[in-house]
């Protein structure tokens, strides 16, 4: 399957003629071409952005969320279909891709609706013959290099509020997932958005970034990857101080506390930690658990991470696909290899696995380690897999001692029914995101983002929307 970009409204391919494989990572067969672009297609894709906003920054605060509310009822329309797509081109399990196609359909419709709500202020004056007034108003256009492992879901949650606000934008999709990016144009076109106004540019991605950073008209950048791309494109962007928005790299803890629910806690930690096969940035990385509880836990988790079915997404029952490449599932073999050598314990996986015949050898089983130590990898880097390293506590101020012990800040969980330790440690904690006997907090109604390494902004909720708008300050003379 060959496949086009939208580019300042018109299907195209690169101007060189040039195209990359689209990859089916449990399969490794070519399931599409998509275009190879650059510099060139990207400021075209900016010039035909800016001209279109300047159209859309007029258009009434209803009539955009309209438009975003149609946007988000087509998706949930082809729900099957870009799930299947999605399973396809990224190695999740079909339920999983469907569900986030309905996540994604959720930040255009809450955006849409924010849209209303984009109020200014009147303020006292300091005179008696002023009065003071606060503008918001779109950025202009606006920019979004996306990953992976959330194709369409990390899209949305940056055009949604980027709309809403009267912003245009263009989006760089990861090369390993552009056909969930090119679906959600067409979705775009159907819905009744202005041509121009999305595009979608598929390709290079240092040649794409640098374009969207030395363009003149580009206003804002959001990006979300790792620490390591987030600062070059700081650097980048420190020229012309375009605005960035930057979700970037995490190593969450996952505390358990001696008081706590253990079955819940147990049940919450698979779903967390499995949750695309371990290859999310706010998925679980470390788990703290404390002395007295170990035992029950680990044997919890062992028990429950055993049962997971391994296999290709397309098939309804499994729970663990791919993992998305060679790379990736190399550096799990690396991070468990280093743990063992260092004295952790194997409870369970620990292995590639081989699901069924013509399948890639990219599979890897649930892992348990237990006895886990500081100075091992998995408790420095992001593992990006099915693993789950268990190390033990004594008390609740070695164990937030431990989970801060990162520089990175994006998500935290921990598990306690004591009232009083949820809000010590809730505040404690040096984290954007904080799950407190909650493993899956990620919603379109609340703000998403990181602090230390992880990144600058945030995205979701009301506070989403501030990434998409400047204050004006008006000094109004009677």
């Amino acid at each position: 399957m060959q496949t086009r970009n939208l580019i300042g409204g018109e299907w195209v391919g690169a101007l060189s003629g040039a195209e990359f494989d689209v990859v089916d990572p449990a399969t490794d067969e070519v399931i599409a071409r998509a275009p190879d672009c650059g510099a060139a297609e990207t400021a075209r894709a900016i010039e035909g952005a800016a001209a279109a906003q300047r159209a859309w920054r007029e258009v009434t605060a209803g009539e955009r969320a309209a438009a975003l509310r149609a946007f988000a009822d087509l998706m949930r329309r082809d729900r099957d279909r870009l799930g299947a797509l999605m399973t396809r081109e990224q190695g999740k399990p079909l339920a999983e891709a469907r569900g986030e196609i309905d996540y994604a359909a959720s930040f255009l419709e809450w955006s849409g609706e924010e849209a209303k709500r984009l109020y200014g202020e009147t303020i006292p004056a300091s005179a008696r013959d002023k009065r003071i007034l606060v503008l918001r108003q779109p950025v202009g256009v606006a920019c979004a290099i996306t990953p992976w492992n959330f194709p369409s879901a990390m899209i949305t949650r940056k055009l949604g509020p980027a709309l809403a606000c009267g912003c245009a934008m263009v989006v760089k999709p990861a090369e390993d997932t552009p056909l969930s990016a090119i679906a959600l144009a067409e979705l775009g076109l159907e819905a009744g958005l202005p041509p121009a106004l999305f595009s979608v540019v598929t390709g290079d991605a240092a040649k794409i970034g640098g374009a969207m950073l030395a363009h003149p008209l580009v206003r804002a950048l959001s990006f979300t990857g790792s620490t390591e791309v987030g600062r070059v494109l700081m650097r980048g962007g420190s020229e012309r101080i375009v605005r960035m928005s930057l979700e970037l790299g995490g190593h969450a803890p996952f505390i358990v506390f001696e008081d706590a629910d253990v079955d819940r806690a147990v049940e919450a930690a698979v779903a967390n930690k499995l949750r695309n096969g371990g290859q999310t940035c706010i998925c679980a990385n470390r788990f703290l658990v404390h002395e007295s509880v170990r035992e029950a836990f680990v044997s919890g988790l062992v028990r429950e991470m055993g049962e997971i079915r391994v296999g290709h997404g397309v098939d309804e029952a499994s729970r663990v696909g791919p993992l998305i490449n060679d790379a990736a599932i190399e550096k799990v073999e690396r991070h468990v290899r280093d743990a063992l050598e260092k004295g952790a314990t194997l409870r369970c996986g620990g292995e590639r696995v081989r699901p069924g015949p013509g399948l890639a050898d990219r599979f890897y089983a649930p892992t348990v380690l237990e006895g886990v130590t500081g100075e091992m990898l998995v408790s420095r880097e992001e593992t990006f897999g099915p693993v789950a390293p268990v190390r033990t506590f004594t008390d609740e101020d070695e164990a937030v001692s431990i989970a801060n012990d990162s520089e990175y800040g994006l998500a935290a969980y921990f598990f306690t029914r004591d009232a009083s330790r949820l809000m010590r440690v809730a505040e404690a904690l040096e984290f954007g995101v904080v799950g407190a006997n909650d493993a899956l907090p990620s919603t379109a109604q609340a703000p998403f983002g990181g602090v230390k390494q992880s990144g600058l902004g945030r995205e979701g909720g009301r506070h989403g929307m501030d990434e998409y708008t400047e204050v004006k300050y008006v000094s109004w003379g009677l």
